[in-house]
């Protein structure tokens, strides 16, 4: 759990430099212009927006890692729940990525 800790710190850091898109359709076009280099969706989401975000990412080669609930996620970003965000800069989501990853 500390690892998921560590890595929704640097989400948090991510949205305040301006690299984080939140919001389904907003996920959804930067995904759709190749901007979004990983997708962090909600386990709670509804069963079809997984479905869309997780082909979409699919289609496009975009990783997509999960958090365990909306509040988490966008407790991260400093917002309110958040089902789906985007990290448009590669260095963050690469970090991003390795730390979800050994969660």
């Amino acid at each position: 759990m500390m690892m998921a800790n560590r890595a929704f710190s640097l989400l948090g850091l991510a949205y305040r430099a301006g690299k984080v898109i939140s919001g389904e359709e907003q996920v959804m076009k930067e995904i759709r212009a190749e901007r979004a280099k990983l997708v962090i969706l909600s386990k709670d989401a509804s069963a079809n927006t997984s479905k869309r975000i997780t082909d979409k990412c699919r289609f496009y080669h975009v990783p997509v890692h999960l958090a365990e609930t909306r509040e988490i996620l966008g407790k991260a970003i400093g917002k309110e729940a958040r089902v789906v965000a985007a990290v448009t800069d590669h260095g963050f989501a690469h970090k991003l990525a390795q730390l979800l990853d050994e969660s």
